[in-house]
């Protein structure tokens, strides 16, 4: 990564002058995409020819080109960066050939506008110089990995979008933390994967650049060689969408695999569902301009359909991924689901009962979808130090494990890195990932201090409205036609009464004997001339994280906050004579 972070540099300070900083990254990286298809193609590129001569058919030469050399694309140019060189005065029309001739699943470059570029950069005097510093570098996946190449492409994009200083709620995912998502993700099925043979499919609706398909499939192929994992993924921004597919290419994937789009208001992947599915969707990113479409479909898909459940506020989007997912799962009947996606804390809490965010909930715990919930370190991610939480969903979880939560803190489990990276001043490490992996294999005979393992009905409650009569200037009740006190709307309140208030086990079936034995033991004692208006009686759900692992520490002895306290007046005192000589 150094070498090539510099060479990437080097680049850059090329372009300095026509270009400005924000500007680097759309000549980077599109022309590291083709160095690093060139460098894959070269070794077959006579029997690609020749083959091309042979069958003028793309479809047919795709299968035949497939059947020589494996590869699930082609370029049958005369040109690659071994002779473009070779003609200074042709260099523009020759790079617009050999990016024209590729395969017809090959139309990254079109996202980059990179004939545009071309031209712009001969106008500038530079396009030899590039084509030339490119043509130097070896980008085969023998001298740099995908990993490598990943987290490259990763890197120049943040270095060019923060020269652009733009701040939005995407968030790439770092290594360490999809490392640890994936291992949860295959933790109950790890010993499905090592059957021979298996074939499994993945999903990233937000693939980004495919850092976590990617670093999916090495965990596969690490723990079953002839395991074949089938990699899908929709990606809206036009850069991440053409280094996503070029990488997947790359790793002999069918580009079809990768859509371009958004998720949201155009599935590409419409009636598909697949084993495993992941996501680290943009966090408090507004989705009004998609509200439309959302609710159109909402409503016209009828119950089953993604958005069913409930629509999160307009002003974060991100439980529409969350749904979108659970959508995604196979059906029990199929073989099942799992899904891991990255969120922040406010899809555990936010919106009060019978509100869009609070039925999502509600209807993920009562479906018995959701696996565990992990909260993950403080400042892991490079530009945003905020809470983050992996959610695991199943919809055929262990026998164990129905009916249950299991809510990990994995916030002590970090080590702190050399360098800062952004805002990254923390990783994972190995040995962190095995202790919260060790926390989740444990279950219920998990250390207390880091797992709860609780009932879904133990984030059930319901919200009561508290009336209290309407009084006459004399002090009486205002009553109505059938003699009944009218409600004083300036004193009515709520209450929020769990679930499980009482010690009781019976969950929403319990209504009203838990709340009855709530209002006569919390409420009345205090007002006694109120009553609860069972009409307006609501069910939230909310998962109360950092309730559940707080712990409680005593305050300072007076002593010694007295003892403080003398010692800054001592010391203003001293200050104060200071001034006054």
């Amino acid at each position: 990564m150094s070498a090539l972070g510099s060479f990437i540099w080097l680049i850059a300070d090329q372009l300095r002058g026509p270009y400005r900083p924000n500007q680097y990254g759309t000549v980077v990286l599109p022309f590291t995409i083709l160095r690093r298809l060139d460098c894959i193609l070269e070794p077959d590129r006579a029997t690609m020819r020749e083959l091309a001569a042979r069958f003028e058919n793309p479809n047919r030469l795709k299968v035949e080109v497939k059947k020589a050399t494996g590869r699930t694309f082609y370029n049958t140019s005369n040109y690659s960066f071994a002779n473009l060189l070779a003609d200074a005065d042709g260099l523009a029309d020759n790079l617009a050939d050999y990016i024209d001739r590729f395969s017809a699943d090959v139309d990254v470059f079109e996202y980059f506008d990179f004939k545009k570029e071309i031209l712009a950069l001969e106008k500038a005097g530079l396009l030899r110089e590039i084509v030339k510093s490119f043509g130097k570098v070896d980008l085969h996946p023998d001298v740099v990995s995908n990993s490598d190449m990943g987290d490259a492409f990763e890197y120049i994009i943040r270095k060019f979008n923060e020269a652009a200083n733009e701040t939005s709620g995407d968030h790439y995912t770092p290594r360490d933390a999809i490392r640890l998502l994936v291992d949860l993700l295959f933790a109950e099925k790890d010993v499905d994967l090592t059957e021979g043979g298996i074939i499994r499919s993945l999903y990233d609706p937000t693939a980004g650049t495919g850092g976590m398909l990617s670093l999916a499939e090495e965990h596969l192929l690490a723990e079953n060689p002839g395991a074949k994992l089938g990699l899908y993924g929709q990606e809206y921004n036009p850069q991440s969408y053409a280094i996503c597919k070029s990488d997947l290419l790359a790793k002999g994937h069918y580009a079809t695999n990768i859509a371009f789009g958004n998720t949201l208001t155009d599935d590409a992947f419409k009636g598909r569902q697949f084993d495993y599915c992941m996501s680290n969707p943009p966090y408090g990113v507004d989705w009004k301009q998609y509200a439309k479409a959302v609710k159109e479909e909402r409503d016209s898909a009828g119950p089953y359909g993604r958005f069913a459940p409930g629509l999160p506020a307009t002003s974060d989007g991100q439980m529409l991924f969350l749904l979108h997912l659970a959508h995604k799962m196979r059906a029990p009947e199929d073989g099942g689901g799992r899904v891991g996606i990255v969120m922040n804390g406010s899809p555990l809490f936010n919106g009060a009962a019978e509100s869009g965010p609070s039925n999502i909930r509600r209807w993920l715990l009562e479906n018995d979808l959701v696996e565990a919930i992990v909260a993950l370190p403080t400042n892991m991610f490079f530009n945003t130090g905020i809470a983050t939480y992996i959610w695991i969903l199943d919809n055929t979880k262990h026998p164990d494990r129905q009916g249950k939560v299991q809510l990990i803190d994995g916030t002590p489990f970090w080590t702190k890195m050399r360098k800062n990276l952004g805002a990254k001043g923390r990783e994972i490490s190995d040995a962190d990932r095995a202790k919260v992996l060790r926390l989740h294999a444990d279950f219920e005979g998990a250390d207390p201090e880091f797992s709860k393992v609780l009932r879904n009905d133990e984030f059930g409650y319901w919200t009561i409205t508290v009336e209290r009569p309407l009084l006459h200037e004399g002090g009486k009740p205002v009553v109505n036609r059938k003699g009944d006190p009218k409600p004083d709307s300036k004193k009515r309140d709520t209450e929020n009464v769990p679930f499980t208030y009482g010690g009781s086990i019976a969950g929403a079936a319990a209504e009203r004997e838990v709340i009855q034995a709530y209002f006569d033991a919390e409420v009345k004692p205090h007002v006694p001339d109120a009553w609860i208006d069972w009409a307006k009686t609501k069910i939230g759900f909310e998962i109360p994280f950092t309730r559940h692992f707080y712990k409680y520490v005593p305050p300072r002895p007076l002593a010694d906050i007295d003892a403080d306290l003398e010692k800054q007046v001592a010391r203003i005192l001293e200050l104060l004579r200071e001034v006054e000589k």
